[in-house]
């Protein structure tokens, strides 16, 4: 048995703090390998230009894919939806808070025409068909950061989970029901990857496993991965699985301007069947395909 663990994270406090938790939940010994990604070094491209493209985890995964750690701890929603050969998710621990919030003001407390920053083109989208009358600034940097920067506008959006887990869940002003604010694909849930032929990782991680997750991420993973790995427009999902082994996938494709949202809610007992029915019905039953093609992107 390997002594001790090398665990492949980015180097920011939310990372660790979530690669802490992990390493708790499996109770070995390990150390941290901390690795710098694209996305980290680059802090100026907007995040709706370079996300979706492992900006944030390639690096991680190589380091796990040369030896140099056994395992590395992801955001599952910074993972791409395809998989990378000679790699496996070993595990989705128990889900945080699927959440966003808003940290500033309450989205009834903005004013007319109020500025919300935001990176995310799926949060764009989703306020501004809420509230046409919003307007938008781009929001790059840690946690931190971000939060500092709400000064500087009326509200900014951060992902619930990322304060509870730094505790600063006393920053938010409002905590965004789904039904106002559907998630990113795999918000909340941490993705561990391994070596696929690495028999004795892969054992551990089956321990800190948690089926629930792994059943509602997988549904909404494969919801992105049908609609295709190059699709940059707005795009949500969140599952939940219930006591009689269904998923029900929520999920949503919008304009980049949100004048245009298209829902879908699909139940199965196979969590891949869902995600790709939803994006079925969203791409060839309700209009979305035509979204893709006016926005450049080939289906």
């Amino acid at each position: 048995m390997t002594a001790v663990l090398r665990v492949a994270t980015r180097g920011s406090a939310l990372a660790r703090s979530q690669t802490d938790r992990v390493i708790a939940a499996l109770g070995v010994d390990a150390e941290p390998v901390i690795v710098q990604t694209r996305g980290d070094k680059d802090r100026t491209s907007p995040i709706h230009v370079i996300a979706g493209t492992g900006v944030f985890v390639k690096e991680v995964q190589e380091a796990v894919l040369d030896h140099r750690a056994d395992l590395a701890v992801h955001s599952a929603k910074d993972l791409p939806a395809r998989p990378v050969d000679g790699l496996v998710i070993g595990a989705f621990p128990k889900r945080g808070d699927p959440r966003d919030a808003l940290v500033g003001s309450t989205l009834a407390g903005l004013g007319a025409g109020a500025t919300v920053a935001t990176g995310s083109v799926r949060r764009r989208a989703q306020l501004a068909n809420l509230r046409p009358d919003l307007t938008f600034a781009e929001l790059r940097g840690n946690v931190a950061t971000r939060i500092d920067k709400a000064a500087e506008f009326a509200a900014v959006v951060i992902a619930f989970a990322a304060l509870e887990r730094l505790d600063l869940t006393a920053r938010a002003a409002e905590v965004l029901d789904p039904t106002t604010m559907l998630p990113q694909v795999g918000q909340g849930a941490l993705a561990v990857e391994c070596r696929a032929d690495d028999a004795e990782v892969r054992d551990r991680l089956a321990a800190v496993d948690d089926a629930p997750t792994r059943a509602a991420v997988e549904a909404e993973r494969a919801y992105l991965a049908e609609l295709g790995s190059g699709c940059d427009l707005p795009i949500g999902a969140l599952a939940h699985w219930f006591p009689d082994d269904t998923v029900t996938l929520h999920a949503l494709l919008a304009s980049v301007d949100g004048h245009i949202v298209l829902r879908a809610t699909i139940t199965d007992s196979d969590p891949v069947a869902a995600g790709r029915a939803a994006a079925e019905q969203l791409l060839h039953r309700d209009g979305g395909a035509s979204l893709l093609a006016d926005a450049g992107l080939r289906r």
